[in-house]
């Protein structure tokens, strides 16, 4: 189906022609019926397959199609999602798709100005969009209501389970207006049990609608797999990021320590590049990302941080430098290229822990990974070695600018010496009551 074919607001379709958007995807195809009927829908769909669009398009049109009730710029919709990146990325959907609406959009995360997005929400807002923390913060300090919401979008919801959001989440959804006085939308790459008992809880009756094809990856990426040992990991990626001739590049850790000795070593052998994780600073996370956007950065680095949500136009490969142990994250991961139709490659290494890591991917995406075994000449071994980052010593004990055998030796103590503590000697009860001391405390007749 087209979008043209869907009584839409004249603002969305100005807004729909702008993204360059003409034919649907089979979950808008699905939910965009239900969703501008008016329909609760919980949306299952692979990642890359356009669900921020569909939940976008089905609000707004709510949203102009109904007059507004309260005078006040009080929030009219909710969308709530995991990660600050994923909010950014709604964000930026929403405010190209609803250029033409006449709607407020604000997008309320951590890690970026705390007083900005307070004092904007006082201002009004008639879309908000956000993580669950920051949201209850506000709520808390009453800057906002959400006593006139008309559309909720939870994204990713199995995702908010992994995260440990759920007491946050019903915080939230119970300060709502009554379930049957809004409308409720639900997508997901999974919806599995924990999911849909939400999603009966606090919706009207949705519509479940599925639309998981035999592979649970993208169709067009192009997996191989390598199995290598730990210390030949990174000459196997240097020849490959070599041969390969990665346009634009995302590498895959399990770790922030190792994804800081990958970019060490990666800057080291003229290969720019570098690392977001969760403990990055926000607004440095959202620049390096843009920049990786933009083109001007070939190669990024990320932890699961990245796995989800994203959407990153030309990303050409997918390294898993580190397997996830988590096989659902490692379809979101590979889900990063070939989307929208475009095509990708995704290289996965999978040293001595990693392969134990591999049977339970290869069930969970319902295909067997292709495996290839690397010629000597992929290889590189002629490359500048740096160190790995020291773990961050403990806070030592203060010496005196004395060194001691024993941390918290006091000065005076030799190194090594242990310093006897005197003991207080026990007060004893005086004697009374018939009672006499050093009779073991009977009475006496």
């Amino acid at each position: 189906m087209k979008f043209t074919e869907f009584p839409l607001p004249e603002p969305v379709m100005r807004g729909i022609t702008d993204a360059a958007f003409t034919d649907c995807t089979p979950i808008q195809e699905q939910t965009l019926p239900l969703a501008l009927a008016g329909r609760d829908v919980a949306g299952q769909a692979q990642t890359g397959t356009g669900k921020t669009a569909a939940f976008l398009i089905a609000l707004f049109a709510k949203l102009l199609k109904e007059e507004k009730q309260d005078p006040a710029k009080r929030p009219r919709a909710l969308i709530l999602a995991p990660t600050r990146e994923l909010v950014v990325q709604i964000e930026q959907d929403a405010q190209l798709l609803g250029k033409h609406a006449g709607l407020t959009i604000q997008a309320i995360y951590g890690g970026v100005d705390y007083m900005k997005q307070k004092n904007a929400l006082k201002e009004g807002a008639d879309v908000v969009i956000g993580t669950p923390g920051r949201l209850i913060d506000y709520l808390k300090q009453k800057v906002y209501t959400l006593k006139h919401i008309e559309v909720l979008v939870i994204d990713e919801a199995d995702r908010m389970f992994d995260m440990g959001f759920i007491a946050d989440l019903r915080f939230i959804l119970r300060r709502l207006p009554p379930f049957d006085a809004r409308q409720n939308l639900m997508f997901s790459a999974t919806l599995n049990t924990r999911v849909m008992e939400l999603a009966y809880e606090f919706m009207n009756l949705p519509e479940k609608v599925s639309v998981t094809p035999e592979k649970m990856t993208a169709e067009r990426v192009d997996q191989v797999l390598y199995h290598v040992a730990r210390k030949e990991k990174f000459p196997l990626l240097l020849g490959l990021l070599r041969k390969e001739g990665m346009e634009r590049t995302m590498i895959f850790v399990n770790t922030k320590r190792e994804g800081e000795f990958l970019h060490d070593r990666l800057n080291a052998n003229d290969f720019p590049c570098r690392i977001i994780s969760g403990d990055v600073e926000q607004k440095k996370r959202l620049r390096i990302l843009e920049q990786f956007k933009e083109g001007k950065l070939p190669i990024l680095i990320a932890t699961d941080v990245a796995s989800r949500g994203l959407h990153i136009e030309g990303v050409s490969h997918v390294i898993n430098y580190d397997l996830p142990q988590d096989p659902e994250d490692y379809v979101h991961r590979i889900g990063r290229t070939a989307r929208a139709g475009a095509e990708g490659k995704a290289i996965s290494l999978a040293d001595e822990d990693g392969a134990f890591f591999i049977e339970a991917i290869e069930e969970f995406s319902k295909q067997k990974v292709p495996t290839e075994w690397a010629e000597d000449d992929m290889f590189v071994h002629d490359y500048k070695r740096t160190a790995r980052p020291k773990p961050k010593p403990k806070p030592e004990a203060k010496t005196h600018g004395k060194t001691h055998d024993r941390p918290h030796a006091k000065p005076g103590e030799a190194a090594g010496e242990v310093k006897k503590k005197r003991r207080r000697p026990r007060k004893r009860k005086p004697a009374g009551n018939g009672e006499k001391q050093g009779d073991g405390g009977q009475k006496q007749e």
